[in-house]
């Protein structure tokens, strides 16, 4: 057992050096990983390659928050990070940004160690109680998240039409994002580009078009350019900030883990909501913890006895290798997972201060043009001309919140709406009278 807790801390490892790639998403590499594993098997049996996932998650998970803040190349679970993290990055406080996230990580690690005691004697039966229910769960987050985007104006237009559009156009926007990505998901789902043969990519494009692209796209527009960093040997985050944060962040990425469809991000955003934060502190340790939860979590499920669970891309695809029914690899599982997340956290500190010394040497514009390549070289590699073709529609969309200022997070309708539609059973109508049949 010890060997496999030493696999995990090599996935760890390996997430050190691929979480800072802008767009590598962790998926993809574990998917690149199972495609050889027929090659890989004299070297790493199943259970062994299942551990080094349990390493590649809990690094990735950690990590990748660097290249979110530093080069905003935010993935589905980061996108809200963002926001207060470039806050902090143009304060200067870059680094503060990278240790509040990963606190909040620890945090979530530390209540998911808790829970492996009583997991598998509470999950199963919470897990039968919402089976039937899933479908209008993930209709009510929908509509939630809809009606929670408010009017923004500003009451400074003239009366009549303009005022009016003033107050609307930040709506507008949020459910044409929203539409429009359901309509690409619909189309991703039915009649994809993607070539057959990496079809596991599939969402690939869409994401870093919808998501990564448009903000590389504003950086290079506004000519951001970064004032130096302070490493800081303290962080201003008083105890009741670290705890309401983590709470917050667990109970958003629970959520996520366990409900189809809902993302760390989301989850993140219904748990702050639900929670009232209004500290930026909190927000951002409790944006750490739920992505930690979401991802790491969402893989443990697949460990936990009884509950036969696969939840994310991490999961699907160990299960085509391996499966667990003893409490002793869930605990084993646990414990890797711990070390490794107290390893990445060290190694965050690192590699944040190796973004700090690159983005003080190279202009952060020319940053942004390579992070700019980099994105389309990873999907073009990977997907092909039919990948770039729904890159391209989706950074059209995902351009939507960035110049009429909506969320992002309605871009996440690529997933939501042909999911929900599919789960109330119009899936194939919808689809049909779109002419995707």
């Amino acid at each position: 057992m010890f060997e496999l807790i030493l696999w995990t801390l090599a996935g760890t490892l390996l997430a050190s050096l691929l979480a800072i790639v802008p767009a590598l998403h962790i998926y993809n590499v574990a998917g690149f990983i199972l495609l050889a594993s027929g090659t890989l098997a004299a070297w790493m049996n199943p259970e062994q390659m299942a551990f080094l996932f349990l390493g590649l998650i809990t690094g990735y998970a950690m990590l990748n928050t660097i290249s979110s803040i530093f080069l905003s190349v935010p993935d589905d679970s980061t996108v809200f990070i963002v926001l207060p993290g470039q806050k902090y990055l143009l304060q200067r406080r870059g680094y503060e940004a990278v240790v509040l996230t990963g606190i909040g990580g620890l945090g979530g690690l530390a209540v998911l160690a808790l829970l492996a005691p009583v997991a598998s004697r509470i999950l199963p039966p919470i897990r039968e109680i919402l089976r039937p229910h899933m479908a209008w769960i993930l209709w009510t987050v929908i509509a939630y998240m809809l009606l929670s985007e408010w009017p923004k104006g500003t009451d400074r237009a003239p009366a009549g039409w303009k005022r009016w559009w003033d107050g609307w156009r930040s709506l507008t926007a949020g459910l044409a994002t929203f539409l429009l990505s359901g309509l690409l998901g619909f189309v991703m789902m039915y009649r994809s580009l993607v070539p057959t043969e990496v079809a596991y990519q599939n969402l690939l494009p869409a994401f870093v078009g919808l998501f990564a692209v448009p903000w590389v796209i504003q950086n290079l527009m506004a000519r951001v350019e970064l004032p130096p960093q302070h490493i800081a040997r303290t962080v201003d985050a008083p105890f009741s900030a670290i705890f309401q944060g983590t709470a917050a962040g667990v109970l958003g990425g629970m959520f996520a883990a366990f409900f189809p469809v809902i993302t760390g991000g989301i989850g993140g955003f219904l748990a702050g909501h639900a929670t009232a934060q209004r500290d930026e502190r909190a927000f951002v340790i409790s944006q750490g913890a739920s992505k930690v939860v979401y991802y790491v979590g969402g893989f443990l499920l697949f460990f936990v006895p009884g509950l036969h669970l696969t939840r994310g891309g991490m999961a699907w695809m160990v299960s085509t290798q391996y499966s667990t029914y003893t409490p002793d690899r869930y605990y084993w599982a646990t414990a890797a997972v711990l070390a490794a997340g107290v390893l990445a956290f060290f190694l965050s500190l690192g590699l944040t201060r190796l973004a700090i010394a690159l983005t003080a040497r190279v202009s952060y514009r020319l940053i942004s043009f390579v992070t700019l390549a980099i994105l389309l070289v990873v999907v073009f590699t990977m997907t092909g001309w039919g990948g770039l073709a729904v890159c391209a529609v989706a950074t059209g969309i995902g351009l939507i919140p960035v110049l009429w200022g909506s969320r992002r997070m309605n871009a996440m309708g690529v997933l939501l709406l042909p999911i929900a539609l599919n789960m109330a059973g119009v899936g194939d109508v919808v689809a049909g009278w779109l002419g995707l049949l």
